[in-house]
């Protein structure tokens, strides 16, 4: 799933690309009749709500584009934003497409879209095309996500602090107020569950997942199944400052593209290539002088990756 530094990525990507530009079309494969499930209700998933979505958008401006955790967030010239999360496999492509139609009882219908130039576009994994917005000067943001877990959906701007998509979020762990007394403060406010699964709580911080949980405790030498309430304040700061190292570095290298993740423009990331732990299982620890050997272990259902040595428990 992207985690914070690939959100942050993309937003970076669209503001240099998006702001003055008028939505002129919107296409989906995903909007259903008759949508049951109550999560979709309110997302261009539910048919009833794509067609007053497309309304409330066409003709509207691009103002601005900023994230907030793990969510896009596009604001309109019409006090509405396009709320967009792209939960496991979700990715967003910027650049020049074309429909490709087929006929069926005589009805022709867009049944895909294919970028027109050969390029990064083209990548295999940016072909689950399953939303499309068409913009003034012709260009295209296409919506990939081979699971078609992502969601797109339309909020007022005035409602972004208490509005549903977004409450029950954490503060920002890259803030500059963010200190370590704002950090140990919501660690503590789940002291006896494991420190991996209270990092990866979007109420508690938001944006971390998998990945960068497991690379920062690696690099402040600590156990996932700590329980913060036991972990010496020493070590917590040393936590803290890998976790802003971590994301940072995230963000610097354009992301993780170990699995669907790529930038707007159909590009991978390169933080794989600089990964100490996650997805190193049986392999010998890199940390200087330590000799250990990093083990996989399923924590409250997500899968950890740690060295068995340097990493205390406590």
């Amino acid at each position: 799933m992207p985690e914070l530094p690939e959100v942050t990525t993309t937003v970076k990507g669209l503001q240099k690309v998006l702001p003055g530009l008028v939505f002129v079309d919107v296409w989906t494969d995903l909007a259903k009749k008759n949508q049951k499930i109550k999560q979709f209700e309110d997302t261009i998933k539910n048919e009833k709500f794509f067609i007053e979505f497309k309304k409330k958008i066409i003709g509207e401006k691009v103002i601005k584009i900023e994230r907030k955790a793990k969510n896009i967030l596009i604001h309109l010239s019409n006090d509405y934003t396009i709320l967009i999360h792209l939960k496991m496999t979700g990715h967003l492509l910027f650049g020049e497409y074309k429909k490709v139609v087929s006929s069926k009882k005589k009805v022709l219908r867009i049944t895909n879209w294919v970028p027109k130039n050969k390029g990064p576009l083209n990548d295999p994994y940016n072909r689950f095309i399953h939303v499309v917005f068409t913009f003034s000067n012709g260009k295209h943001l296409a919506f990939c996500d081979a699971r078609k877990f992502g969601k797109v959906t339309l909020i007022p701007t005035h409602t972004l602090d208490t509005n549903p998509h977004l409450k029950d979020i954490g503060p920002e762990p890259l803030d500059k107020s963010f200190l370590f007394n704002n950090f140990k403060t919501r660690l503590f406010l789940k002291n006896k569950w494991y420190i991996k699964t209270v990092l990866m709580n979007q109420s508690i911080i938001a944006g971390i997942g998998n990945i960068y949980s497991d690379e920062m405790l690696w690099l402040s030498d600590i156990n996932p199944e700590s329980k913060p309430e036991k972990v010496p304040e020493k070590e917590l700061l040393k936590l803290f400052n890998s976790m802003k190292e971590v994301l940072q570095k995230g963000i610097d290298f354009g992301g993780d593209s170990m699995s669907d993740y790529r930038n707007i423009d159909g590009l991978p990331g390169d933080f794989q290539n600089h990964h100490n732990v996650y997805k190193k299982k049986n392999t010998k620890c890199v940390k200087k002088n330590c000799g250990g050997v990093i083990i996989r272990k399923v924590i409250n259902g997500r899968s950890a990756h740690f060295c068995n040595k340097h990493q205390k428990l406590f």
